[in-house]
């Protein structure tokens, strides 16, 4: 039987990505309800660094009586030049699931083809898709259906971007994303998805009546270097109280964290007494928790 990973939001059937989001809804109702992984371990790879990703991995495998494995490239053979192909071999002998947080795509996509065991993307620079699953988790939540919704991203065609490109087609919204020009998200994905998603250079226009508004910084790690020629490129494109007004009256703002207030979002919408992110930032927890139950369990 080939393995199943998640690369991205695609890899997996809509049916089954849509079943792990309500499960993660169950589980953060009814967190003794989950499988037991007893005597599994989690493998986890990061070139990047994280706060959110890593310590929602480590705490749901702890409560699912797992345990998990903490590597850097730096502190393993992988910074060395060991081929990543060898790595995937020895590693997923010995480990049950295999979450990599890298920069280049392909790297996971080399690791997964090598692999004995699911590898999960724990982010890379085309795709996040494992923040998509808290994000959907948390609008269902607090908005109910998302299916038929506007959806309005505002700000880099990044790996956020693009995995919400991906999530329009799973959970059946409309995306209208407003990016400055030379930040677009890539060609391909767009003309694939061409039916659900506009992309414009006007936010104002992007917001208008949407349900769910999302953005994220203007310069993502390995970028810190264009920081001062991104916040010229994105004068116009924070997210604040004026623009939001343009959404929908009950609109969600969501941002994955973490912010810099002042540039991308102002403080005002990020630390409103309804703001959502919170949820948002917790909910990694039970959606990667309902992600791995999925892998992990025959």
């Amino acid at each position: 039987m080939q393995q199943k990973h998640f690369l991205s939001l695609k890899d997996l059937p809509a049916a089954d990505v849509i079943a792990i989001v309500r499960r993660a809804i169950e589980l953060k109702q009814n967190p003794d309800t989950v499988t037991s992984q007893a005597r599994k371990t989690l493998g986890m790879i990061f070139e990047k660094a994280s706060t959110r990703t890593r310590v929602a991995f480590e705490v749901a495998m702890t409560q699912m009586d797992g345990s998990s494995l903490f590597l850097t490239t730096d502190a393993s053979q992988l910074g060395r030049g060991e081929p990543i192909a060898d790595s995937a071999r020895v590693i997923s002998s010995m480990v049950d699931c295999v979450a990599i947080r890298t920069f280049a795509h392909s790297t996971l996509e080399e690791f997964a083809r090598n692999s004995s065991v699911p590898v999960i993307n724990a982010l890379s620079d085309d795709f996040h898709p494992c923040q998509l699953l808290a994000d959907i988790q948390t609008f269902l939540e607090h908005h109910g259906e998302i299916k038929g919704a506007k959806v309005a991203w505002i700000g880099d065609g990044n790996n956020m971007c693009q995995s919400y490109i991906n999530a329009s087609a799973v959970f059946d919204f409309h995306l209208n994303m407003a990016c400055p020009e030379n930040f677009e998200p890539d060609s391909q994905l767009l003309s694939a998805h061409e039916d659900r998603v506009t992309l414009g250079r006007d936010p104002v226009a992007a917001v208008k009546d949407a349900d769910l508004v999302v953005t994220d910084v203007w310069a993502s790690m390995g970028q810190e270097q264009e920081q001062a020629q991104r916040e010229q490129a994105f004068a116009g494109f924070r997210v604040d109280s004026e623009l939001v007004s343009h959404a929908d009256e009950r609109a969600l703002f969501m941002h994955c964290l973490p912010a810099h207030r002042g540039e991308e979002v102002s403080a005002e919408v990020l630390d409103a007494e309804d703001a959502v992110v919170w949820d948002e930032a917790e909910n990694r927890m039970h959606s990667q928790k309902a992600l791995l139950e999925y892998l992990l369990t025959p």
